[in-house]
Order: C-alpha cells, then sequence, then structure tokens
C-alpha cells in the first residue's frame, strides 16, 4: 500500500462525525423553530423537518466528506468541515422528502414519512382525498425548506474564499445529478424490461455520484486538497455507490422492515426499474415473466404476491448475480486504495466502509 501516515489521527472516528453532525444539525433547527415562534409563524414545519433528520439515518455523505477531507489531507481542526457535512444531510432530507411522496411510501426511518404524518394532521372535517393532497403539499413544503436551509448551513459554515470558489461548483453538480438521476428512475417506473443499462445508469447519477463521489470531492476540496486526488477518489465512489444501491435494491425486497426502517413492498407495488428485476426478466422462463409482469407496478400488492415475485427473483438465479456484482464492485473499491497516496487513516476508514456495504442489512 502506497499509503501515507500522518499524525493527525490513527483512526478516522466515524461516529464522532454523526454526533457531531447531529449537534450542528439539532442546534440550527432549534433555532428555526424558535425563530418562527418568535415571528409568530407555523412552528410545524421547522418541528416536522427536526423531527425527520434527527430521527434516523446513516449521515454517509457526512462520514464520506469526513473521509474526502482526510484522504485530502484535512487537519484535526474539523469545525468548517462538520458544518458543510451537515449541509450535504440537510440537502438530504430535501431530497428523500421529496422521493417519498414520488413513491408514496409510509415510513421512513421506521416511522410515518412527512407527508403522512401532515395528512393525519391536515385531515380534521376533511375527506380522505383531501387531506392527502394537503398532507403531500405540506410536506413539499417542509421539502423545499430543507433545501434552501442547506444552502444557509454552506454558506454560514466560514469557508475561506478561494476553497469556497472551488467547492460550490461541486456542490452544483451534485444537486443537478441526483435530480437528473431521480427523474431516469421515475420515467423507468414501471417499465417491467430486462434492460440493465437504464437501472444502471441512474444508479451512477442518484446514488453513485450523489451519495458517494461528490462527498467524498466535497470533502477534500474543503481541505485544500490537489485537484488530482479526486480521480481516485471517483474511481473507488463509482464502484462503491453501484454496490451500496444494488444492496439497497435487495433490501428493497428481501430486507426486514423492522431492521431498514422501510416496507418491502414499496419498491413492488411502484414497479421500480431496478437491475435486480430486469436479470429476472432476461432469465425467466415465460410463465415467470407473465407473473412478473402482471405484479410488479401493482399498487395493490400484497404479502403473498410479493413471496411469488421473490421466488422468481431467486429461482431466476437475479437474486445471486446481483450479490454477485456488489461483490465485484465492492472488490474494485478496494483494489483502488491499494494505489492511493491517501494518508493511512483515510484508507482504513474507507475500506471499512466498502465492507459495511457489503454485509449492511438496512
Amino acid at each position: 500500500m502506497n499509503s501515507r501516515t500522518t499524525p493527525s489521527a490513527a483512526r478516522i472516528d466515524i461516529q464522532g462525525v454523526r454526533t457531531a453532525v447531529d449537534a450542528h444539525l439539532a442546534d440550527y433547527l432549534d433555532a428555526k423553530e424558535h425563530a418562527a415562534a418568535h415571528h409568530d409563524l407555523p412552528t410545524e414545519l421547522a418541528e416536522s423537518l427536526r423531527g425527520f433528520v434527527m430521527g434516523g439515518g446513516k449521515r454517509l455523505r457526512p462520514v464520506l466528506c469526513a473521509c474526502g477531507w482526510y484522504a485530502g489531507g484535512g487537519t484535526r481542526d474539523t469545525t468548517v468541515m462538520v458544518k458543510v457535512a451537515a449541509s450535504l444531510e440537510m440537502f438530504h432530507a430535501f431530497a428523500l422528502i421529496h422521493d417519498d411522496i414520488m413513491d408514496r411510501s409510509a415510513t421512513r426511518h421506521g416511522r410515518p414519512t412527512v407527508h403522512r404524518v401532515f395528512t393525519r394532521r391536515l385531515d380534521t372535517h376533511r375527506s380522505p382525498a383531501t387531506a392527502e393532497r394537503l398532507g403531500a403539499g405540506a410536506a413539499i413544503l417542509v421539502g423545499d425548506l430543507a433545501l434552501v436551509w442547506s444552502d444557509e448551513l454552506l454558506h454560514t459554515a466560514g469557508v475561506p474564499t478561494e476553497r469556497f470558489t472551488r467547492l460550490l461548483p461541486l456542490v452544483h453538480a451534485m444537486r443537478t445529478e441526483v435530480i437528473h438521476g431521480q427523474y431516469l428512475d421515475l420515467a423507468a417506473t414501471a417499465d417491467v424490461s430486462g434492460d440493465i443499462a437504464a437501472p444502471l445508469k441512474a444508479i451512477r447519477y442518484k446514488t453513485a455520484k450523489y451519495t458517494v463521489e461528490r462527498p467524498l470531492h466535497i470533502g477534500a476540496t474543503l481541505a485544500g486538497a490537489d485537484p488530482r486526488v479526486l480521480q481516485p477518489l471517483s474511481a473507488y465512489a463509482l464502484r462503491l455507490g453501484e454496490a451500496f444501491q444494488l444492496r439497497d435494491d435487495l433490501l428493497g425486497v428481501f430486507g426486514d422492515p423492522h431492521r431498514t426502517g422501510k416496507s418491502r413492498l414499496d419498491d413492488l407495488r411502484e414497479g421500480k426499474h431496478t437491475v435486480l428485476l430486469a436479470l429476472a426478466l432476461q432469465r425467466a422462463e415465460a410463465a415467470q415473466r407473465e407473473t412478473l409482469r402482471l405484479l410488479i407496478g401493482n399498487p395493490a400488492l400484497d404479502e403473498d404476491d410479493a413471496a411469488r415475485i421473490r421466488t422468481i427473483l431467486t429461482a431466476t438465479g437475479a437474486r445471486t448475480e446481483v450479490e454477485r456484482m456488489i461483490r465485484a464492485r465492492c472488490a474494485q473499491a478496494r483494489r483502488v486504495l491499494l494505489h492511493t497516496a491517501f494518508p493511512t487513516h483515510a484508507v482504513q476508514a474507507l475500506r471499512r466502509i466498502v465492507d459495511a456495504t457489503v454485509a449492511r442489512t438496512s
């Protein structure tokens, strides 16, 4: 391994990063709620967003921002980095809240989604259809607030001007890429076909670049790294990001809802066009293919129907093949780390994230 050691840290404290980001977000959202009350504005928007943001999540983007920071030569003084990482998590809240509306998801992190919370809040003396429409509208506004406040968090983080000039195009690219990726995912919904290229392209932009590559780039740039550092970070990130989303797609169908915090019927009911489904359709016999096309995308799909789909996904070898793809991409990400000049503690943290991606169950 060509990584170099530094006196700054023997091991990156990943949990410490999560704790520091959570503390900054909690303080910020508390202040927003108090400001709304002071100006006689509705406090339930900030209150709902606080409950959503602080109610769970892996904080993967902040952790990867920290890994990029250390890979780029960042020091122990992580104050500014933590604030920028918090802005990434706030932006992610915006993306998730809107994603849940589009997917009509009932739960996130084992709790009701924001639009479901507001539907219940607004259902007094209203028809169910009206309450649902208003709940979705309120959740869109909460997501919009998260977007606006992510920008405020970024611009008040105290990033030195020269580094902020380099940082901002990466943030803009990240935001643009994830929205394009989300659209690709949305446009392919209910496309019950064996086309693997389309879901892989959506994965590239919705997850690999947004979740892994750009947070690493942002952290490294924040540390003042040479731009050439971004290339090996990308090589690592795109492979890991694909593996992460492939695992997510498996968990969306085969996972334990008590561990994932989400129903394992949502993706099937929505007809999400995943690599898993495409592989099954490629390999299925005629009767199996007909069953998949009949059931996938049915909003009334129940657990018995889902069990029939899972049987086909397993029998065709699609599930096994996706597991193989995950392992292969994680192996590629590990090989990238063997040939970098990143500090040892950064390499170790990035390797631990790969290991967690292979084994994760939530």
